[in-house]
């Protein structure tokens, strides 16, 4: 396994996206427009995933409220922030993300 130290400027960074909607029944009572933005926005992912940015993304069932994550592999925050703020659901203003990153990682 390969350790990733956030002070190595050679070595990729992560970061976690959560995604929070507008609403905490967001999940259950979609509107159509709405529904079409999260087909996008899932699009959208699965696009970056294929790219091996995205680690893994979807939505976590939290009882308080379902909201979605994702974990990607980037070279610096600013990347990320580009890719966040080209996501459909971002975009639109559907729904907030905050941008967190990880101090170090081990993947294989």
């Amino acid at each position: 396994m390969q350790a990733n130290n956030s002070n190595d400027t050679s070595k990729k960074k992560y970061f976690v996206f959560k995604l929070i909607p507008h609403r905490p029944i967001f999940a259950g009572d979609m509107t159509e427009g709405e529904r079409d933005i999260m087909k996008q926005h899932v699009a959208y992912c699965t696009e970056i995933a294929e790219k091996r940015i995205v680690i893994v993304f979807g939505p976590v069932l939290d009882p308080k409220g379902i909201y979605r994550l994702g974990i990607i592999e980037v070279k610096n925050e600013d990347q990320a922030h580009i890719l966040a703020a080209k996501d459909p659901a971002v975009e639109s203003g559907l729904q907030r993300l905050k941008i967190y990153p990880m101090r170090a990682t081990l993947r294989e």
